[in-house]
């Protein structure tokens, strides 16, 4: 099985999302916003966006648990530019992505929904600015974030049964 990352901008539904399909395959589960380090947590909670800097023994944390499970693991990280992307690739041979596209006005929504989420609403517009469309690259798969998350998890799960299928 290969691993997965559930990835897209705040709000869109990455958490529920990664939870499902782990459920659904079997696979752990490893939440990238449990990997943050307290002072970017921090930095995000005051409404301070982070740096590629800042990201850096993150994105290092989530490839050391990509390869801590050689039998697949799904990982939730916004993975948001080009560069983040093949990091953890690097760290995962098949490495697959699951792209959760969605507007800026129903994240928005989501953020601000949320209740005891260290993610300030005011980042939302700094996620977009931020984001590189990882559509086109190989092993992505684009989903409706506003689909519902029955939708998506089947879509998932049959893309990557399909995935496997090939390799």
């Amino acid at each position: 099985m290969h691993s997965i990352v559930i990835m897209g901008v705040a709000g869109c539904g990455k958490s529920s999302l990664g939870e499902a399909v782990a459920q659904a395959t079997g696979l752990p589960l490893v939440e990238g916003d449990d990997h943050h380090s307290p002072a970017n947590r921090d930095k995000m909670a005051r409404g301070i966006a982070l740096t590629d800097a800042d990201r850096q023994d993150w994105l290092a944390t989530l490839g050391a648990q990509l390869q801590a499970y050689p039998d697949g693991v799904v990982v939730t990280c916004s993975a948001l530019k080009h560069a983040y992307r093949e990091r953890l690739r690097q760290a995962a041979a098949g490495l697959r992505f699951v792209f959760l596209d969605i507007d800026k006005a129903d994240a928005q929504a989501r953020v601000s929904a949320r209740a005891a989420h260290f993610f300030s609403t005011s980042l939302v517009d700094n996620q977009f600015a931020t984001l590189e469309s990882p559509v086109g690259e190989p092993g992505v798969l684009r989903l409706d974030a506003t689909f519902s998350l029955a939708q998506l998890q089947e879509a998932v799960t049959q893309w990557l049964a399909t995935t496997q299928e090939s390799v």
